[in-house]
């Protein structure tokens, strides 16, 4: 094989391809995500070392007091072991993982996407990104059907990075903001926020801060000191389902 094959494959030019295909790419928290990697050789023959699927979405991270986007791997699996690619050959390689529970979901500007590599030594590794649509689950659709039947609507969902009181597996949280728009929290609260912690399918931890609406010089005061905000642990199951929006009620009125 021509030696300047072998130099322009490890610099990536006419080296392998590698390109994944999702049987679907919209998924819930929990399910199995299942494609093929079709691997095409290039040039010339190379040793594929490794190919890895890597998970991973944006947050924005504060240094120095001001913001900018971060990317975080949210989880990593290995297909293989070390096999050779001759030139032109083609390979596929069927894979299923499971979408962690706590995977972000596709709300605002929260995006996810499947990387995939090839490990190949001493040379560029090819790469491909297929992006996912990440639905809620259906209890936490429940939790904000019965947010909306209170009058809150979402005003802005986000992924940020996490106070360390909130950091669990991630380095970031997905922040999801409601305003009361009608109903009795409409003149009370400016807004309403929540943080989902997944303890499994059927149940979830949020983290809710409930931000009053400043009434009178003690309110500004309050608001100033950002003390008219207070945090509520609530733990939700798939019992609390046909409860919901009362069980939410009762403890978002604590604060109000």
């Amino acid at each position: 094989m021509s030696i300047f094959n072998k130099v322009f494959a490890s610099i990536g030019i006419g080296s392998a391809q590698v390109d994944t295909r999702l049987e679907s790419d919209t998924v819930v928290p929990g399910e199995e995500v299942r494609g093929i990697v079709h691997v095409k050789g290039g040039r010339t023959e190379q040793k594929v070392d490794e190919i890895y699927l890597s998970l991973h979405t944006t947050y924005i991270k504060e240094s120095d007091d001001k913001k900018y986007t971060a990317t975080a791997t949210i989880d990593r699996f290995r297909l293989n072991d070390p096999f050779t690619i001759q030139p032109s050959e083609t390979k596929e390689i069927p894979f299923s993982f499971i979408l962690p529970i706590d995977v972000p979901v596709s709300i605002g500007r929260t995006k996810i996407w499947v990387a995939t590599g090839l490990d190949i030594k001493n040379a560029v590794d090819p790469s491909d990104k297929d992006s996912l649509k990440v639905l809620p689950n259906s209890l936490m659709d429940s939790i904000f059907s019965a947010a909306e039947d209170l009058g809150f609507r979402l005003r802005n969902a986000d992924c940020e990075q996490a106070p360390h009181g909130l950091r669990r597996n991630y380095p970031f949280v997905q922040e999801f903001e409601f305003v009361p728009i009608s109903g009795s929290f409409r003149g009370k609260l400016d807004e309403l926020e929540m943080v989902f912690f997944p303890v499994s399918e059927n149940e979830v931890e949020i983290f809710m801060q409930v931000d009053r609406k400043a009434r009178g010089l003690g309110g500004f005061l309050a608001e100033a000191f950002e003390m008219d905000e207070s945090n509520v642990v609530l733990t939700v199951t798939r019992n609390d389902v046909p409860n919901l929006s009362q069980k939410l009620h009762a403890a978002i009125s604590r604060y109000c």
